[in-house]
């Protein structure tokens, strides 16, 4: 529906504001932003379709380990992402002839980026999830519009006021699409914006990853996880 929505407004100021369509970049913007959004929801809910059943106690009184929860929810994550994504890309070209598969390998970088920030998201969530149960589940829905400002998503990083330029430098996602913009209206692969976004998400799913086992081993000593749920 973003992309339908998305796809009118670029070609409404398509007349009047070309630089804003170049190679479809409000198009494309919007669609790989949402691969962020869907991996960070598909992680999250798988989680908290446990919590809501009142079936994490029953998980972790079997042999699962929390590194292999963390790796289901992670492949149904991607399995997810890809079958809400890939749909929506293709339509998008017989709609507004816009493909971002143009964008070649680069395209599967900037794919991966955004499907790291929303795990790494996905880390802090379940893992306040786990220790305080459904009162924070609000903050499923939250964060990721929390850093949609600072993600330069559909404006350069130089449109932004200082103090959020200072913020947004430690954002990866700001890295991706300022790469996006460059590759998409001056045709520039910038490698360095890649290697930027990656080692600032690798820093952030490390601290997620952290406070996740923390967190789980506070809620088992508490006996919090046979109380999780409804």
């Amino acid at each position: 529906m973003q992309m339908v929505i998305w796809g009118f407004v670029s070609q409404h100021f398509s007349s009047s504001s070309p630089e804003l369509t170049a190679g479809g970049i409000l198009i494309s913007v919007v669609l790989v932003w949402d691969c962020l959004f869907r991996s960070h929801i598909s992680y999250t809910l798988s989680f908290l379709e446990e919590l809501w059943s009142r079936n994490l106690g029953n998980l972790f009184v079997s042999p699962l380990r929390p590194s292999e929860l963390i790796a289901a929810l992670a492949s149904i994550s991607m399995m997810r992402t890809l079958i809400g994504m890939l749909p929506a890309a293709f339509l998008a070209i017989p709609f507004f002839d816009v493909s971002v598969f143009e964008m070649g390998l680069p395209l599967l970088g900037f794919f991966l980026n955004l499907v790291l920030t929303g795990w790494a998201i996905s880390q802090f969530v379940t893992g306040i999830l786990i220790r305080y149960g459904l009162g924070a589940e609000s903050l499923t829905w939250v964060l990721p519009f929390l850093i949609a400002p600072f993600s330069c998503i559909y404006y350069p990083l130089s449109t932004l006021p200082e103090w959020m330029q200072l913020v947004a430098v430690f954002v990866p996602t700001t890295y991706v699409f300022e790469g996006m913009r460059a590759l998409l209206i001056d045709g520039v692969f910038n490698v360095e914006y890649m290697l930027q976004g990656f080692s600032l998400n690798l820093v952030y799913l490390f601290i997620g990853l952290w406070a996740f086992f923390a967190s789980f081993q506070a809620a088992r000593r508490h006996g919090l996880l046979l109380q999780s749920g409804e």
